[in-house]
């Protein structure tokens, strides 16, 4: 099967645009890069469980409390602290985005 190499537009039943198919490589150097995808275990983690954004990501990412504290260069107790929080300055939240080697809006569900 050759791999198309223009969009293909799927029309509703009345002969409208509907869905534009494009290949999966166009898609992701368009759109992968500027966006920030959320694991389903980050989301799932923080909506059904109640686990802070910080926390979710942590542990998804088999990362200890004490990995993270080495990073940010604070006390695990303070990072407990912060993980627990619910609304963390947005500066403190980049510190710990980079700290994870994520985005910033990753952190923001």
């Amino acid at each position: 099967m050759s791999k198309p190499t223009e969009p293909q537009i799927i029309l509703d039943p009345h002969g409208n645009p509907a869905f534009v198919v494009i290949p999966y490589d166009e898609f992701v150097s368009r759109y992968e890069e500027k966006r920030a995808w959320i694991p389903n275990e980050v989301v799932e983690k923080t909506v059904m469980e109640g686990a802070s954004p910080i926390r979710a990501w942590r542990e998804y990412l088999g990362l200890t409390q004490e990995d993270v504290t080495r990073r940010l260069g604070i006390t695990q107790s303070a990072f407990s602290q912060l993980e627990t929080s619910r609304r963390p300055r947005k500066t403190t939240l980049r510190r710990v985005a980079d700290a994870l080697g994520i985005e910033v809006e990753q952190l923001m569900i």
